[in-house]
């Protein structure tokens, strides 16, 4: 990884950060508790899908727009002057501004391409130069993706990247209905770091009550305890919940269940 950029793959990648935080108290949503019930997967079902190397997410998980290239790219979100959180606005020149900064300030700065915008943000293409070849990036030259929300659909200021539960924005897009809400916690799962050997997405579905919309994802991660040990496993929710009144959205991550296992010769089994 170089810099705050992220290196994505033709695959649907996982990148870096969920948000930022901007010092002050920010609003907070009730998390109200769902009336839908979900089976979670056997261990031996988990253990299948965390150690599967072609296995990240569920079917019909939110893919971004750029998970189809067939070559190395980065992508990341313009941030504040303190790099805090990722900035909004829905005026494009403004957003243009801002890019051009960030890339003026970045370790590896990429010429001028074009420019794409959709509902949630302004993006700003420019091919990067590099050196040598580090990571995963093949060529000396790759394109890279800087977004700007836009605030009429999604604003982060007052998040803190920090936490896993809490304040994670506001989403200004409407209808706010549950389809907004899964979008919106799937397009950001793409963008939160864990540090873990193995991280993948379970299942992703529904848990709005009635009178709040919400998504859960249910989450599978693997950490390694040393050399000869097995590996720790835990299965996680991770739930967002949206204030009607406002689009204020509250994360709650909890862990539901943690086992042992391990991978030997490509195949997974569980510890005793």
């Amino acid at each position: 990884m170089r810099h705050s950029a992220v290196l994505l793959m033709p695959v649907l990648a996982l990148v870096a950060s969920c948000g930022g935080g901007s010092g002050e108290s920010a609003p907070t949503a009730a998390v109200s508790q769902p009336v839908v019930s979900v089976e979670t997967p056997t261990d031996n079902e988990i253990i299948g899908k965390i150690y599967d190397p072609y296995y990240s997410v569920p079917t019909g998980f939110f893919v971004d727009e750029r998970a189809g290239m067939s070559q190395s790219y980065t992508v990341h979100h313009v941030m504040d002057d303190s790099q805090s959180f990722e900035v909004c606005t829905d005026d494009f020149d403004t957003a243009a501004d801002w890019e051009a900064t960030d890339n003026d300030a970045r370790s590896v700065r990429g010429y001028y391409v074009g420019a794409h915008e959709n509902d949630r943000y302004f993006e700003f293409i420019r091919e990067l130069s590099y050196s040598d070849d580090v990571g995963n990036v093949g060529d000396l030259t790759s394109p890279g993706f800087a977004r700007v929300f836009k605030c009429s659909n999604t604003e982060r200021d007052g998040v803190d990247r920090s936490l896993l539960s809490g304040y994670a924005g506001r989403l200004n897009a409407r209808p706010l209905n549950a389809p907004a809400v899964r979008e919106f916690a799937e397009y950001f799962w793409q963008f939160t770091f864990f540090p873990q050997r193995y991280r993948k997405v379970l299942d992703s579905y529904d848990s709005s009550t009635s009178d709040a919309p919400a998504q859960t994802l249910l989450l599978g991660f693997a950490s390694s305890q040393g050399t000869g040990r097995c590996d720790r496993i835990e299965v996680v929710e991770w739930r967002f919940v949206a204030a009607p009144s406002t689009g204020d959205i509250s994360s709650n991550f909890r862990t539901l269940r943690s086992f042992a296992a391990t991978l030997t010769d490509g195949s997974p089994s569980l510890c005793q």
